[in-house]
């Protein structure tokens, strides 16, 4: 398994480019934040489109009425996950939503711990050399982001709590039917049903963008894309817990691009929590 951590290192640092590229556009951008989230799926529907030519897959078992109900559920933690994410973005910095938003992975971690005791332990690692120190890697990085002036639990840093936990809850549920399907068309779909829905919700007017925001946002389309589908296949290959400790690599990256590129100070508390996610990895691989 040792050859197959490069799937969510490259997810990791996706997500770190696809952080730092929306924070960007987030901040420099005065960009309503439903048309943001309607130009963003689209731009992920568009990135994919080409790609299912030869990745498309979707087995018979996705078709019957539970797995399409559990895709149902897919779709719907998601909407409300982007929902209070967004919600949560227009309104506060989003560097004071920082702790809410690394919640994500450890409450991933504890919704597949669960899930294997309820509904399929085949489907979710117990194995304890993976979960201690991803559990701990967990804690280092939400408190790697965590300042006094962060400790102040207003609606807008509520509502990103939620928004993590919904993210989790999709990512958990989603391997009960990700064996169905190719991760590129599961991902595609699940993009192109919530950007039908955010079409009928928010009623866009795209000609608004201008032309170098949407290339922007075509480009964020294409590293949130990459991102997911090393997250689907790690989840595959390696199990959500594992991957899950090699995506949080991704934070460690967040460190060094935003050092550089957004000139933000690196902390000496972001040094100890990427020693410890680090050292966390390591362990969990030649456990």
């Amino acid at each position: 398994m040792i050859h197959l951590i490069w799937i969510p290192i490259v997810g990791a640092i996706s997500a770190a480019a696809g952080t730092i590229i929306q924070r960007k556009i987030l901040r420099k951008r005065k960009i309503d934040i439903g048309l943001y989230q309607i130009a963003e799926f689209l731009a992920i529907v568009l990135v994919l489109l080409p790609f299912l030519w030869f990745f498309w897959k979707i087995g018979s078992e996705a078709l019957t009425t539970i797995n399409l109900g559990i895709f149902a559920l897919v779709i719907i933690f998601s909407l409300i996950a982007n929902r209070f994410t967004y919600y949560s973005m227009k309104w506060e910095k989003v560097s004071n939503l920082e702790p809410a938003k690394v919640l994500e992975p450890l409450f991933t971690i504890i919704l597949a711990i669960i899930f294997s005791f309820i509904i399929d332990s085949a489907l979710y690692e117990r194995n304890l050399n993976i979960i201690i120190p991803a559990i701990l890697s967990g804690v280092a990085l939400i408190f790697s982001h965590i300042k006094k002036h962060h400790l102040n639990f207003n609606k807008y840093f509520v509502a990103a709590i939620i928004g993590s936990l919904f993210f989790a809850l999709e990512l958990v549920t989603s391997r009960l039917i990700l064996d169905f399907y190719s991760p590129i068309t599961f991902y595609f779909l699940r993009c192109l049903a919530i950007l039908a829905i955010s079409f009928v919700l928010f009623k866009p007017h795209l000609k608004l963008l201008s032309s170098k925001v949407r290339w922007e946002v075509l480009g964020v389309g294409f590293v949130w894309s990459l991102y997911r589908i090393m997250l689907y296949y790690g989840y595959l290959k390696l199990g959500v817990v594992h991957t899950t400790l090699i995506i949080m690599l991704g934070p460690i990256f967040i460190y060094i691009f935003a050092s550089k590129f957004l000139k933000e100070k690196l902390e000496w508390r972001n040094i100890v929590a990427a020693g410890v996610i680090v050292l966390s990895i390591l362990y969990a691989i030649l456990a």
